[in-house]
């Protein structure tokens, strides 16, 4: 039966159109984060700016908790949600153009005090929370306009992983690492062209959202509160043990993610990859191949076994870089480093991808939103947040300086140490929650 679509939507013939846009979309909304998110350490550590990173990667954590206020009390009720997305973008992407600007103002922050109020910081604070909004808006504009979107929707959300993996190869200034004599004018990771970039594109993805298809706010004229957009209804799925301890490894599990993120591009560099950048951008390339076949995997594996593939990747993945650090600069390690890159696919799909389904399939309808809300709020908001600020401390601990003052002054950093932590953490997280999560048959997602 061929149902009609809904008034003030599209005819099919239109669809074909609407989903190039959308396509378009998701490809600059990740090209906008990809294409500095992973690389700024390089400009950080150029800058003397190393003692900064763990702010720097918690400010998007704060943005996670903040952004759910700004979608359920401004941008749901009041504003068509393409023009949000133009306004936040222009404003995120004007605020990225004064970033390198800001180094030039940058105090130690061993001597301040004050790491959180450097300018550089506080520009980053800026931009994340104009973007991190955009994640769930680009998201629901997408889905609004898809006749089925269980099909679309995947076909068009691979272009923001492709649109991460090009902003990494711009960034990454050169195609040398793949033996192509080519040359971009972002000039590596250490230049400040990146934010550059970063500002223009964004800038460009602001007024290209004025061109998306007309999306009113989807609750406008309704009420709502704090406790629903925080997605406290959710809580009544805790009543639910196999639901519990999948939050609570989620959560967990987000804090040694965190370190990932933080410090795995200045690994890379350090065990004697010439181009970091785009060596890390491998991640993002399996990731699209392991979406792919993730529905064999779905009727192969279900629910429980899944998530926990995706579990022990993130053991496997710190323990080949931990194992990597002895042999570092010889090519004899460097197939550890690439292959805890490569895992990358099986890390997020097969753990943060399933467990997007897991919460659709677990939770009433009238709470699945706020359902995923939660577990946004908790992972990407709380646990990374935790973990930005814990891995800081890890690298600290394990980073010395030998012949201080001396011309050899050198520092050192024990990387086997430090990606050992993590992988011990997610092991026994891995442990628990195979022991413990035992999903009932109306949340199994074999055929999902």
């Amino acid at each position: 039966m061929n149902i009609p679509p809904a008034p003030g939507f599209p005819p099919p013939a239109a669809q074909g159109a609407i989903g190039a846009r959308l396509s378009v979309m998701m490809f600059l909304q990740f090209f906008v984060w990809g294409a500095w998110y992973v690389s700024q350490t390089g400009f950080m550590l150029d800058k003397g700016m190393g003692g900064l990173i763990s702010w720097a990667y918690t400010v998007g954590p704060i943005a996670a908790i903040v952004s759910p206020f700004f979608l359920g009390m401004i941008a749901d009720k009041f504003f068509p949600t393409q023009r949000v997305l133009a306004a936040l973008h222009v404003l995120g992407g004007v605020v990225m153009l004064l970033v390198p600007q800001s180094a030039a103002a940058f105090v130690d922050s061993k001597t301040s005090g004050a790491a959180y109020l450097q300018p550089y910081i506080l520009l980053l604070l800026l931009h994340m929370l104009c973007y991190m909004p955009t994640l769930g808006l680009t998201t629901s504009l997408a889905l609004t306009h898809m006749t089925k979107p269980e099909r679309q929707f995947p076909m068009i959300r691979v272009w923001g992983t492709i649109g991460w993996i090009v902003g990494n190869i711009v960034v990454g200034g050169n195609l040398k690492t793949w033996g192509l004599d080519v040359e971009w004018i972002a000039s590596g990771d250490k230049s400040p062209m990146q934010f550059y970039v970063t500002g223009a594109a964004g800038i460009l993805l602001g007024i290209f959202s004025l061109s998306l298809p007309h999306t009113p706010p989807p609750l406008k004229g309704t009420k709502s509160s704090v406790r629903q957009i925080l997605g406290l209804d959710a809580l009544a799925l805790f009543a639910k043990p196999s639901y519990l301890v999948f939050l609570i490894a989620s959560f967990l599990l987000c804090i040694p993610l965190a370190g990932y993120y933080n410090q795995a591009r200045n690994f890379v560099e350090a065990t004697g990859f010439t181009n970091a950048t785009m060596t890390m951008s491998y991640g993002q390339m399996s990731e699209i191949f392991f979406m792919l076949i993730m529905p064999l995997c779905f009727a192969r594996l279900g629910a429980k076994w899944m998530l926990a593939v995706g579990m022990l990747a993130w053991v496997v993945r710190y323990g080949l870089f931990a194992g990597a650090w002895g042999g570092a600069g010889s090519d004899d390690v460097k197939w550890m480093v690439l292959g805890g890159i490569l895992l990358h696919g099986i890390c997020y799909d097969f753990f943060f991808v399933t467990g997007m389904v897991f919460v659709e399939k677990s939770a009433p309808p009238h709470i699945r939103g706020q359902a995923q809300g939660f577990l946004v709020l908790l992972t990407q908001g709380l646990g990374m947040l935790i973990g930005a600020q814990a891995f800081g401390w890890l690298v600290n601990k394990h980073t010395s300086v030998v012949g201080q003052g001396t011309p050899e002054q050198a520092t050192i950093v024990a990387w086997d140490k430090i990606w050992m932590a993590p992988c011990i953490m997610a092991a026994v997280i891995l442990v628990a929650f195979v022991v413990l999560f035992r999903p009932s048959k109306a949340t199994t997602i074999e055929h999902a």
